[in-house]
């Protein structure tokens, strides 16, 4: 088994890019706030759509509790820039094609098991079947996910590595988190 991030621990910072702003800080831009980090595969996975899409849809839950949501993804800005535009979403959209930001929370890739779990795949032909297509792939496939609350002092208050592609806390459950 691998190292893991824990409660009580310094979320580490970093800078990134979005698909629309030059490079910035983690710190900077959660500034003296509680950040929600969620970590997903990348922009074409329809699963990971899905996901968008709930938190987009409960952004509001964040809100109330003055909190801000970051997506981190492994695509590049110009894999989103062609298909989406800032306004579309209401939380920050991370680019890290190279998984750096990845690695620094320890948030890994899994198996071909992992990756093919049945509950996985049913969540990838519901995304389908809904219409959702699939996009160009990016990244490591078999990458997982995670999600973090970490408090405005930078404390990791909640901690969640997801064994399957979409084991993906809801936004609900991580608000549920902050104090």
């Amino acid at each position: 088994m691998s190292y893991k991030l824990s409660i009580g621990e310094e979320a580490p910072n970093f800078n990134f890019e979005t698909p629309w702003e030059s490079p910035t800080s983690f710190y900077n831009e959660s500034a003296n706030r509680i950040a929600i980090l969620i970590f997903l595969r990348y922009i074409g996975c329809p699963v990971c759509q899905v996901e968008m899409s709930k938190i987009k849809q409960d952004i509001y839950l964040a809100e109330r509790k003055n909190a801000v949501v970051f997506i981190v993804l492994q695509s590049s800005p110009d894999s989103i820039t062609p298909i989406s535009n800032k306004k579309d979403w209401p939380f920050t959209i991370i680019c890290d094609p190279k998984a750096k930001i990845f690695k620094q929370y320890y948030v890994e890739p899994g198996g071909i098991l992992k990756y093919l779990h049945p509950y996985g795949l049913w969540s990838a032909v519901k995304a389908i079947l809904a219409g959702i297509r699939h996009g160009k792939f990016e990244g490591k496939e078999t990458q997982l996910p995670a999600s973090f609350v970490i408090s405005a002092d930078k404390k990791i208050k909640y901690v969640y590595y997801g064994q399957r592609i979409d084991d993906v806390p809801s936004l609900e459950t991580l608000v549920g988190h902050i104090e």
